[in-house]
């Protein structure tokens, strides 16, 4: 058994990479070329393998840590004693690798017969620079297009082995004039894959790609790709100056630049057909993983996200009919009203915007029925006028309202009928423990649902002064996303302005809500006193969610309510 150090093989020509993951743990046994970790350069994302196989005993990088070749990443136990020597010697030359090239680039470039002078608009061709020991690899994204003007350095096109990823930089500042290449094509180093017209740039000269890889080679032998500077194999060669980068960010995806992941989750990205440029990383850094592109498909699927494909095509179906809103139906008028008479244009307000988006979705998801039924609140109302006239003499300034009765009366019918209490989610019912009553309050600015939280554990008085400060915060445009939050049944109430009856629409993912109409004195039959007597009778429409309860359940929740309501000593019971 021998310890053999595992380092950083020839990454190009880059002083220093971040490691953005660790992919292996001490004690795991290591296959040859198994990946250890991934490094990212402001070119690509890199995995580094290992070179000899074992038990991983010593990690010595860590995330965030910037390491260069040649630096140590893990210390493995090999069962072959001959191997850390073996290891020793091939790492050997690898430090002197990069200079010693540099060494034969800069002889070659003073050879006269490879200087060439680059006229005022001279053409050029995109060679393939030495991307390391690989063949045949993809064209995965193509990031300009016959006619761009680019310049020296920018990314061209990404290729992608079955290591790592690489963006092709452009070897001048010029002109795109032809392209050879289209997506899923496989190029080789030297490979000529289109041309461009270079002006301005000054004589420079450069070695031909192929020329360092015999002195390279023993450096990078079973060791991760290079990512190279540009070195492209023609006639006239250009290396102009470039700009220098900002500091890469890898959270910040840049206009034409490939998302932050790495090519096994790219390449699955693909087979899902996935944009990942859309898709928002969960990993360290932004970093997009697997998951995240699972999350974002099941998203698409049910429909809570659209792609940007998607969007697009929304207009052109909405303006040939097909699909609108998720109904086949005839598109939406379109009618220059100012030709009848003088308009006004008005943006709708936040509020409307975001509740009509929700309020058309659960009408149009949810299979509505309304039951209609009538409460008799005579003696309750006597109740609260008393009780109102108490809270006055003792200056409290609590004022109860009819919806605080309705509130713990609802709470009892939630009881009795747990279906009430539920949320559909998929084939199952979600039955709750708690009793948490939205009520709508009409704002200036549009409708919201303050939500009042366990209303079986307060009583008419408590739940008077919450539903009072609630309602302000709305008024006031101060609710936080908390106080709208985890309702299991809503009220809407319009007794204040009028009504007989209306059909509120069910405030998914709830199942039911309840609709209140103003109360009225009407002539309903005394059988003892065999006479119509006057009683103020309260409207109650009761809107279902059809899927989950049936009318008779409906009816019977609606009947229990109103007994209630027309005598409170019944929640007692």
């Amino acid at each position: 058994m021998a310890l053999t150090e595992i380092k950083v093989p020839d990454i190009g020509d880059f002083d220093s990479v971040g490691v953005i993951e660790v992919l292996v743990n001490v004690g795991d046994t290591i296959k040859v070329e198994q990946s250890l970790i991934t490094v990212e350069s402001d070119k690509a994302s890199m995995e580094i393998p290992s070179s000899h196989g074992g038990v991983l005993k010593e990690l010595r990088v860590k995330l965030g840590d910037q390491v260069a070749q040649g630096a140590i990443i893990a210390v493995i136990e090999t069962a072959d004693s001959a191997a850390a020597p073996a290891a020793t010697e091939a790492a050997a030359p690898s430090a002197p690798a990069a200079p010693v090239t540099a060494s034969k680039s800069a002889e070659v470039a003073a050879t006269p017969a490879q200087a060439a002078p680059v006229t005022a608009a001279s053409s050029m061709d995109i060679v393939i620079p030495d991307i390391g020991d690989f063949k045949d690899v993809a064209v995965i994204e193509m990031l300009v297009k016959v006619g761009d003007v680019v310049t020296a350095e920018q990314s061209l096109f990404t290729v992608e082995s079955d290591k790592a990823s690489m963006e092709i930089p452009s070897p001048a500042a010029g002109t795109i004039t032809a392209l050879s290449i289209k997506l899923g094509d496989t190029v080789n180093v030297g490979d000529v894959v289109g041309a461009m017209s270079v002006q301005g740039a000054a004589p420079a000269a450069s070695a031909p790609a192929a020329a360092p890889a015999p002195v390279a080679a023993p450096a990078v032998q079973n060791q991760a790709p290079a990512i190279a500077a540009p070195a492209p194999a023609a006639t006239t060669t250009v290396v102009a100056a470039a700009p220098a980068a900002p500091a890469h960010n890898p959270t910040v995806v840049p206009s034409g630049a490939l998302p932050h992941a790495s090519p096994s989750v790219r390449k699955f990205a693909r087979e899902l057909g996935v944009p990942l440029a859309e898709v928002k990383g969960s990993g360290s850094k932004g970093r997009i993983t697997q998951e995240d592109i699972l999350a974002f498909t099941k998203s698409v699927m049910a429909g809570a996200v659209q792609t940007l494909a998607q969007q697009a095509a929304a207009p052109a179906k909405a303006s040939s009919g097909g699909n609108v809103g998720g109904l086949e139906v005839l598109a939406w008028p379109k009618v220059d009203f100012a030709k009848f008479g003088p308009v006004e244009r008005k943006e709708l307000s936040r509020i409307k915007k975001i509740s009509g988006a929700n309020l058309h979705r659960n009408w149009v998801m949810i299979p509505h029925v309304t039951n209609n039924d009538l409460a008799d609140i005579t003696e309750l109302e006597a109740f609260r006028v008393q009780t109102n006239a108490e809270q006055a003499k003792a200056k409290s300034d609590v004022k109860v309202t009819m919806l605080a009765f309705v509130i713990k009366a609802v709470v009892a019918a939630l009881k009795k009928f747990p279906d009430f209490n539920a949320s559909l989610d998929g084939d199952t019912l979600v039955y709750k423990q708690y009793y948490n009553i939205g009520f709508a309050a009409d704002t200036p600015n549009g409708l919201v649902v303050p939500v009042l939280k366990d209303a079986d554990k307060k009583g008419i008085l408590q739940i008077s002064q919450e539903m009072g400060e609630l309602a302000k915060k709305a008024r006031d445009g101060k609710l936080g996303a908390a106080d709208m939050q985890g309702g299991c049944f809503s009220i809407s109430s319009l007794g204040g302005i009028g009504g007989t009856d209306f059909t509120p629409i069910v405030n998914a993912p709830e199942v039911a809500i309840l609709g209140l109409s103003r109360g009225s004195i009407q002539p309903v039959w005394n059988e003892e006193k065999e006479k119509f007597v006057p009683r103020l009778m309260l409207p109650l429409s009761l809107s279902y969610d059809h899927r989950v309860i049936d009318g008779a359940a409906a009816a019977r929740f609606n009947a229990f309510l109103g007994q209630v309501l027309a005598d409170y000593r019944r929640i007692l019971l």
